[in-house]
């Protein structure tokens, strides 16, 4: 997994400040392969309650985790407890890592 340890920390507060502290984020994509270089940081963040503003949400984690992380690449997917199965989440789920 190429995240530091601080990256990991501030992603998983960031999820438990927005989403509160039952939330999960799952790094996927290109950042959990050692062998790669570069590439976005690709999260999948859940939680069991359902999301009001989902757009706002995702623009609060994004916000948050720019602040901390500093301007880089970063794509958000965001599970709720209403959201239906896709294809991506599925995806997400079994090839990436819970931080």
């Amino acid at each position: 997994m190429r995240l530091t340890q601080d990256q990991i920390e501030a992603i998983k507060q960031t999820a438990h400040a927005v989403l509160g502290e039952g939330a999960r984020v799952i790094l996927f994509g290109s950042r959990v392969d050692d062998t790669k270089k570069g590439g976005d940081i690709d999260l999948l963040f859940e939680t069991d309650q359902p999301v009001c503003n989902r757009a706002a949400t995702v623009g609060a984690i994004y916000v948050a985790l720019i602040r901390q992380l500093g301007d880089r690449k970063i794509d958000i997917l965001l599970k709720d407890g209403t959201t239906p199965s896709a294809p991506v989440l599925e995806v997400a789920r079994q090839t990436g890592i819970e931080l």
